[in-house]
């Protein structure tokens, strides 16, 4: 069965930088389950799935612009500390929450001083390049509770109260 949106793909990737530095990898634990064309993928890893079929290997560049985008200057921001008044541990490294026009995002902390702390709104991976090695485990129909759920079922349910 060839992958098409609303099948349910069960994979394994390794994934680097342009200099092969590797960043993440399911094969030292549980394999992804998604369903293509939900957007739960990059947009250049989904598009490279198409038409693949279970026993599928293969590797895939994408570029930044099909990944987690450009780095966008204007997300990194300088901040009064006391902005952040009740939050223990702010220091470089931290991800917080933050309530922007665009809706809740994650900022991760890259400068903390005695008055001022300065956050990071862009991805970790914007403005890389990024490099898949991907093996298709399963294609199969997902099912119309989990079409309609938006996410893949394990054995025994989800595991969760909708």
């Amino acid at each position: 069965m060839k992958i098409t949106d609303n099948k349910v793909v069960v994979l394994h990737y390794a994934v680097s930088d342009s200099e092969d530095t590797l960043i993440d990898s399911s094969y030292d634990h549980s394999p992804l389950a998604i369903i293509q064309g939900s957007n739960y993928l990059i947009p250049g890893l989904e598009e490279a799935l198409v038409d693949h079929e279970a026993g599928d290997k293969f590797e895939v560049e994408v570029s930044a612009d099909n990944a987690y985008g450009q780095r966008e200057d204007g997300f990194v921001q300088t901040v009064p500390k006391d902005m952040f008044a009740g939050i223990e541990d702010l220091e470089v490294g931290s991800q917080l929450r933050a309530t922007t026009d665009d809706g809740e995002q994650t900022v991760i902390v890259i400068d903390a001083q005695e008055d001022e702390i300065t956050v990071d709104g862009n991805h970790p991976l914007a403005g890389i390049d990024l490099k898949f090695d991907v093996e298709i485990l399963e294609v199969r129909e997902a099912t119309e509770e989990e079409l309609e759920h938006g996410h893949v079922h394990g054995e025994g349910g989800c595991g969760h109260s909708h």
